[in-house]
């Protein structure tokens, strides 16, 4: 069960959004302060497509959701959290400003996590004044809502203990966890991501192949095996039966070929825009962002649903978390008020029929005749 007992958003994009939408599908209350005029409609949209994909995941019925409220300012959101989630875009001027308000505003106690993508702690806890040592890097991946992992990394000032009750808050919202060692740029996750990103643009570029000729490579094979194993314990099944170290002897001497241009990026300009940008246009065959969200967020449903079945009904990887997960929402969702269970009860109910009102004796010649004489009186 949830720990958080109220939290706040700063920010309300993609990531923000996912949070909120990850937050109130757990019960939990949520503050949250975005200048954006459109910030109500953008996070219901994303909020409805979570709550979509959760119905998916708990047909029985979802938990009760909890109360969002949209705040004026950043120290009106924070005022009362016990979880902060911080997701502004990636300028450390701005973050250096939302998390001093933040830092002013918010109760002691508070933890404060921030969605940041690449850029160290150390630098962002130089604005908090009051209580830097409560800040950790909670990096998630889209979307929030569905995908569990987070990447809790703490800066100079950080304190364990604010690492430790990081990691309890985050898997309390049905996460997973892990701590990077050290403090680098951009973690873990995107520097992988990165590495695979500019090998991909130079592919592209050099006409290799095109945006959806490289998808298709990716999702028709490795990604396949990175959603069940990463890259490691794949590498060590393809050494056979001597495993890893026969693979490393093996592939190892590959390394000093030219194979890739991992440290080369080619020339950012309109031209490269224009190639990738069109050939994903061409990809996407007319289909809006939301649709393709919505078959996205289907398609991970499937793959988790189908992982958790797996090593004897226990779960495997993402799918033995996400067996846990359903568990634990759908005791949140056999917690709904049973004022509102026994009205829905009451409502089941079939409605009994209404008894046939008595039919009226008729009148006889002697009360007619009564009747007669008093309609004289009055007259």
């Amino acid at each position: 069960m949830s720990i958080i007992n109220k939290a706040a958003a700063i920010g309300g994009g993609v990531i923000g959004a996912g949070w909120v939408a990850r937050l109130l599908l757990n019960g939990i209350d949520v503050s949250i302060f975005d200048p954006d005029p459109e910030a109500s409609r953008k996070v219901g949209e994303v909020t409805k497509g979570a709550r979509r994909a959760y119905k998916q995941m708990l047909p029985g019925g979802l938990p009760k959701e909890g109360k969002l409220t949209f705040a004026k300012t950043i120290a009106e959101a924070v005022a009362d959290a016990d979880f902060i989630q911080e997701s502004v875009p990636e300028r450390l001027d701005l973050k250096h400003k939302v998390l001093a308000e933040i830092d002013a505003h918010a109760p002691a106690n508070a933890i404060v996590g921030s969605s940041t993508s690449g850029i160290k702690p150390t630098d962002m806890q130089v604005a908090m004044k009051k209580h830097p040592e409560r800040l950790v890097v909670g990096h998630p991946f889209n979307p929030v809502y569905l995908l569990p992992l987070v990447e809790i990394v703490g800066g100079e000032q950080t304190f364990p203990e604010a690492i430790e009750v990081a990691k309890e808050l985050y898997a309390s919202i049905g996460m997973k966890p892990v701590v990077v060692r050290k403090e680098i740029e951009a973690f873990v996750g995107d520097r992988l991501l990165e590495a695979a990103w500019r090998e991909a643009l130079w592919l592209v570029k050099d006409g290799i192949c095109t945006v959806e000729e490289l998808d298709d490579i990716m999702r028709y094979s490795f990604g396949l095996r990175w959603a069940q194993m990463g890259m490691f314990q794949v590498y060590r099944v393809a050494g056979g039966e001597a495993g890893m170290r026969h693979f490393m002897a093996q592939f190892g001497p590959c390394l000093k070929w030219p194979w890739t241009k991992l440290m080369d990026v080619p020339e950012f300009n309109d031209e490269l825009v224009d190639l990738i940008a069109t050939q994903s246009d061409e990809q996407a065959h007319g289909l809006s962002i939301r649709e393709l969200e919505r078959i996205r967020d289907d398609n991970l449903v499937a793959i988790m649903e189908a992982l958790s079945r797996q090593n004897k009904g226990k779960g495997w990887g993402a799918g033995a978390l996400h067996k846990d997960y359903t568990r634990q929402l759908a005791k949140l969702a056999a917690k709904k008020t049973p004022a509102k269970a026994a009205a829905k009860a009451e409502a089941a109910k079939p409605v009994k029929k209404a008894a046939k009102p008595a039919k009226a004796e008729k009148p006889t010649k002697a009360g007619k005749a009564e009747k007669a004489k008093k309609s004289k009186k009055k007259g």
